[in-house]
């Protein structure tokens, strides 16, 4: 496989604050790269400069080998990186098959028009019911996304952000607040979406780390301090010491 995402030596300070400090990491084409650390441990901040909303004091980010360092987020969602948010990005009084037909509409160069609907262009429509089926919500294109229960918003996030077709998707904390049953659901609309789409997930559920990701990567006091496949960041001592202090029991960490 080849690299969709390279970060060589990024770092983001705050005066003193490492907030990110000299992290070098490659996300493969086709893996599922899960992103976990304690609290603090710049997890957001480092999702931050892969997106582009805050840029890196050093380092080098790279995406489909262009580099993309000083380049807003616009232009890096141009290349193919969607992303979707901790809070709701939502048209609530939209229905939720009008919120994926805005973007369906730009990613198709439909012009925009504030008197007629997006649903006169035929492929609009066509590719927004797709989208609908794709994430679970084939039977709620009508609703209103403001009346949606919280784990069909997170859904209906996930068909925005496919509708630009991303070859990257980065799920910010995708299951954060969700019921149990409603992470369920989330995690299998996830195992289901196309194995060429390159998934990188920060989350702090085990459970929903351990059952998507092919890689962890793990991140404490801004450093990268352990990235491989599942069973060797289970194993690592040093993964351990960071959530748990030494001495105390890695199944207490990554069983539910």
């Amino acid at each position: 496989m080849s690299a969709v995402l390279g970060l060589a030596q990024v770092g983001r300070r705050y005066g003193e604050l490492r907030a990110v400090d000299d992290v070098t990491l490659e996300v493969e084409a086709g893996s599922r790269h899960a992103l976990i650390g304690p609290n603090g441990a710049g997890k957001s901040t480092l999702f931050h400069l892969i997106s582009g909303t805050v840029k890196p004091t050093s380092g080098r980010v790279t995406f489909l080998g262009v580099d993309v360092t000083r380049r807003g987020p616009h232009r890096r969602t141009r290349l193919g990186m969607g992303r979707t948010f901790q809070h709701s990005s939502l048209f609530d009084e939209l229905s939720a098959r009008e919120n994926v037909a805005m973007s369906v509409q730009r990613k198709l160069g439909h012009a925009g028009n504030p008197v007629l609907p997006v649903s006169r262009f035929r492929d609009v429509d066509a590719r927004s019911e797709e989208l609908l089926e794709l994430v679970g919500l084939g039977g709620l294109g009508d609703a209103e996304a403001g009346s949606l229960s919280y784990g069909h918003r997170r859904q209906l996030e996930v068909a925005l952000a496919l509708a630009i077709e991303p070859r990257l998707l980065l799920l910010d904390e995708p299951t954060a607040g969700m019921s149990r049953e409603e992470a369920q659901q989330f995690m299998a609309l996830v195992g289901a979406l196309p194995e060429e789409l390159t998934l990188m997930i920060v989350e702090h559920d085990m459970d929903v780390v351990f059952e998507l990701a092919t890689m962890i990567s793990v991140l404490d006091a801004g450093r990268l301090i352990a990235s491989g496949p599942p069973h060797e960041i289970r194993a690592s001592s040093a993964v351990q010491e960071a959530y748990l202090g030494p001495g105390d029991r890695m199944e207490e960490l990554f069983t539910g």
